[in-house]
């Protein structure tokens, strides 16, 4: 039956009207990151699901969403501390649509009046990533600790909150830089990662205000005999 014909029917024509109105309402989609921008902090989003288009005989036809420009990228931010990390052309995401237009704060922050009457637009968006299709779903995740850790598990952050303990697993190494180090912790080494030579090397001058032991001789009680003569030193 033609959409025409149909008009006739209150209901009809009331679910049809209520249909369009809906249809151009945003609230969120899946998206794929086209290109990130880090100093405006904004990305170029694809949005992974596609439109409906109707014609004037009533067919629907499929549609491409256009590309979504200048998406301000959320990453979790709170108390003057954010966590940033990098992303990459392909990489998936939700893009949530503010029922009014952003343009205003998103210039100036603060509380301002929408720039106009639109709601719920596709200009309006915010990229949240993250969000995994199954395609793209990260493996061996842990039910009982909390991680920050790469996609494929070499590197991890780890911390139980059962035991409260904390584990760093870096394949590629650990930097620290800061003016001090302050370790309140007795200190043990293990064997190096992939079971080589665990042996340790500092840089000096070392100041260590107790005593050190190494090879089970104190270095400030033992005694040892002079090459030179019959002596035998003291103690430092």
């Amino acid at each position: 039956m033609d959409h025409r014909e149909r008009w006739g029917d209150p209901e009809e024509a009331l679910r049809m009207a209520m249909g369009g109105h809906q249809a151009q309402m945003w609230t969120a989609l899946p998206g794929l990151v086209v290109s990130f921008d880090a100093s405006s902090m904004t990305a170029v989003i694809q949005p992974a699901i596609g439109g409906v288009q109707t014609d004037q005989s009533g067919e629907r036809q499929a549609t491409t969403l256009p590309l979504l420009a200048d998406v301000p990228v959320v990453f979790p931010r709170g108390g003057g501390c954010t966590l940033t990390f990098p992303v990459t052309a392909g990489d998936e995401c939700l893009v949530v649509f503010s029922s009014r237009p952003i343009d205003s704060w998103w210039q100036s922050g603060g509380v301002q009046r929408p720039a106009d009457a639109r709601m719920h637009s596709l200009a309006d968006g915010f990229a949240l990533v993250g969000p995994m299709s199954k395609a793209k779903a990260i493996s061996a995740v842990s039910t009982s600790k909390v991680q920050l850790r790469t996609d494929d598990g070499l590197a991890v952050i780890e911390i139980d909150p059962a035991s409260h303990a904390m584990a760093f697993t870096a394949p590629g190494g650990m930097t620290i830089n800061a003016p001090t180090l302050v370790i309140n912790a007795a200190l043990s080494q293990g064997a190096a990662m992939g079971g080589g030579s665990s042996a340790s090397s500092l840089i000096g001058p070392l100041t260590v205000t107790n005593d050190v032991t190494a090879a089970g001789k104190s270095v400030s009680t033992h005694h040892h005999t002079e090459h030179d003569g019959p002596s035998t030193s003291g103690p430092i």
